[in-house]
């Protein structure tokens, strides 16, 4: 019997680790991945359409979905809340981030998202996913799979999503807490 190495999981200072551009990483293989997924129209049917959609490519873990007012509403213009969720996938293969970008792309566009609205339309988001961290393939290493959050110094923070949304920190912190 071997014996795996004890680690306490515990909370993790983001702003330690590596922030990356993603233009600089556009043809890096990525073996991990910690996205956001938003919806503020028909949640219910959407998340759990990409949460599938997301298995088909890797082992998913899941944060709780949480519900927030939109940032951007105001009393005069009021906009529905979203249900946000973060998901750490482990990818079954390596694949580019550029690839794995029109991947997530394309699956919005299977929930039917709709990037162009009209002025002073709602803006219904069916799905939006957004990379927050990314772990390239290159620097995976064999004691990795023992540590918290899969050896936390070697993911990189997407610098275009940094800092995090309250929400995004939330979810992040909670899949490094329980799901890892």
């Amino acid at each position: 019997m071997t014996a795996k190495p004890m680690m306490h999981k515990t909370s993790i200072d983001l702003e330690t680790l590596t922030q990356g551009e993603p233009e600089t990483l556009q043809t890096q293989p990525v073996v991990e991945v910690v996205l956001a997924l938003g919806s503020n129209y028909q949640a219910d049917k959407y998340l759990p359409l990409a949460r599938k959609r997301l298995a088909a490519l890797g082992k998913v873990d899941l944060s709780t979905a949480f519900q927030n007012p939109d940032f951007t509403a105001s009393l005069d213009q009021p906009k529905p809340d979203y249900t946000n969720q973060c998901v750490h996938l482990t990818l079954t293969t390596p694949i580019s981030l550029q690839q794995l970008q029109q991947t997530f792309r394309t699956l919005e566009g299977d929930c039917h998202r709709c990037r162009q609205t009209k002025p002073n339309q709602v803006r219904r988001v069916t799905m939006d996913i957004d990379i927050l961290m990314i772990k390239l393939a290159n620097i995976e290493n064999s004691l990795s799979k023992y540590s918290t959050f899969k050896s936390m110094p070697d993911w990189i923070v997407m610098a275009d999503r940094y800092p995090f949304k309250a929400h995004e920190e939330a979810g992040v912190q909670e899949l490094i807490l329980t799901k890892l």
